[in-house]
């Protein structure tokens, strides 16, 4: 294999194929680089594209990005269906198969730990948005003039914003309370979870407020009845989203930065 190895996941070896149309970055098919207990899953890839200096360039190119990290991303789903990976970060490049089973050598006991920690197991991602409501604010949308305004007017004025204000409230307190209880639900089926910061919906474009936004480690025996739980939840809560995505490869448990 010629050119440069992009690096997908490392698993433990595993026996089922995967799919022979599959391929990956670079259009190419991913490979198998056994090394010891460990498999390195690995693909070419061209030096004008991921040599150090053109792949700085090209992670400044968003459609570049994009376009890589779904080929990326294929792979990993991929290994999913037939395995426990993990996934290394997106574009981890070695310079010959002799550069990845150096890699794998001197990180094998961490990575065959992870790999123990995350065998049978999936990641499902689960988040709760308050659907957006219309806001009603009409003495500010066509306000009068100060010189027409009576004591009166001012004093419903003043009692209307706080009743909405108040309504706001407790709609966000229930909110918080059914996220709570959800998690802890969820959390019976799973042996690990994480807490991620609410998703900024400016960048996510996903409508409403993100409430919770939690990726739970659940044995695959026990997927069934974790989704079956937040399915039954969905209806549960006028006005709340339950989203569910998964199942992934453990990325919020594999302590991967490299």
């Amino acid at each position: 294999m010629s050119g440069l190895r992009y690096v997908y996941a490392v698993c433990r070896p595993f026996g089922t194929p995967l799919p022979a149309q599959l391929t990956g970055v670079a259009g190419v098919p991913p490979k198998q680089l056994v090394h010891g207990e460990l498999v390195a899953v690995v693909g070419q890839v061209p030096e004008e594209d991921f040599a150090e200096g053109p792949l700085r360039a090209h992670l400044e190119d968003l459609d570049w990005l994009g376009a890589t990290a779904r080929a990326h991303q294929n792979v990993i789903d991929a290994l999913t269906v037939v395995t426990s990976p993990l996934p290394l970060r997106l574009a981890t490049v070695f310079r010959d198969d002799s550069g990845v089973r150096s890699m794998l050598e001197e990180r094998e006991e961490t990575f065959l730990r992870t790999l123990d920690r995350l065998g049978g197991r999936v990641e499902w991602g689960v988040k709760v948005y308050s659907e957006p409501t219309e806001a009603t604010e009409p003495a500010e949308a066509s306000p009068k003039p100060a010189s027409g305004r009576t004591a009166g007017s001012g004093r419903d004025y003043l009692r209307q914003r706080r009743n909405q204000r108040r309504e706001s409230e407790e709609k966000w307190e229930r909110a918080e309370e059914f996220s709570r209880r959800l998690h802890e639900s969820l959390s019976g089926y799973a042996e690990d979870t994480r807490i991620h910061a609410p998703q900024n919906s400016a960048l996510s474009r996903a409508p409403g407020r993100n409430i919770l936004n939690a990726a739970y480690l659940v044995p695959r025996t026990e997927s069934e009845a974790f989704v079956e739980l937040v399915d039954r939840t969905k209806d549960d809560a006028p006005g709340l989203r339950v989203e569910l995505t998964g199942p992934w490869a453990a990325y919020s448990f594999s302590g991967e930065d490299t």
